[in-house]
């Protein structure tokens, strides 16, 4: 049974999490990942399967090795996706801010 896999419920697992935080900066490979967590090798791998049917993760052949590293152009879309919720929070927060700041002054 092949299921769709959608971003943010790949995301929304802290291991995974985590795993994307490992590679932002270097590629590396299943086993290194899984030296990082205290669960079994094969749930890393499934985390790992996870990720790259979402494309966050991606696979490099290199010899006898499988190295992961992010895709940055989906974590991009991520984030653009993210963007205006965040704007939007932060516009709420700095009216918030100026209410605070004028109800202070005020007493």
């Amino acid at each position: 049974m092949n299921l769709r896999r959608d971003v943010f419920q790949a995301i929304a697992d802290p291991t995974r999490r985590a795993i994307l935080l490992l590679v932002a900066s270097q590629s590396m490979t299943a086993g290194a990942i899984a030296s990082n967590f205290d669960t079994a090798r094969p749930t890393v791998s499934k985390h790992l399967q996870i990720l790259t049917e979402c494309e966050l993760l991606e696979q490099e052949q290199n010899g006898r090795e499988i190295h992961y590293h992010l895709n940055a152009k989906k974590m991009k879309d991520v984030a653009d996706f993210i963007e205006p919720f965040r704007n939007m929070w932060d516009d709420r927060f700095n009216k918030l801010e100026s209410i605070m700041k004028k109800y202070k002054t005020k007493k």
